[in-house]
């Protein structure tokens, strides 16, 4: 069974750093693209950054130059190191990992999600 188990979050001043991990379990997590969501309340869940299974990475702009992904293959981990924070990063923050060829290419795993609150 595949999980995809996340970690990280909680409350924040404005301006300070998080980071959030995911852990991948059950599959070869190399093979995998990953990507974070996050929702805030009452709109759509935004696509805020990606890392190709060859580390190649991207960036929505709200968060560009504030946050970096990256990921550690030997840990199965993937992170989101979240730096000066502003309170309309607010949200529900998700990960997810799609794996990218083989039978199994299209599956699609999402961690449970969890809370970021930026607030003084």
């Amino acid at each position: 069974q595949v999980q995809f188990v996340q970690s990280g979050g909680g409350l924040v001043q404005p301006g300070g750093s998080l980071r959030l991990s995911c852990v991948l379990s059950g599959s070869d997590f190399s093979q995998y693209g990953l990507t974070w969501y996050r929702q805030a309340p009452g709109s759509q869940r935004e696509h805020i950054a990606g890392i190709r299974d060859d580390g190649i990475t991207n960036y929505a702009d709200s968060v560009k130059d504030r946050f970096t992904i990256s990921r550690d293959n030997n840990k199965n981990t993937l992170y989101l190191q979240m730096t000066n924070l502003k309170r309309e990063d607010t949200a529900v923050y998700y990960c997810k990992a799609v794996m990218i060829s083989g039978t199994d290419a299209g599956a699609a795993y999402w961690g449970q999600g969890t809370q970021v609150t930026v607030s003084s």
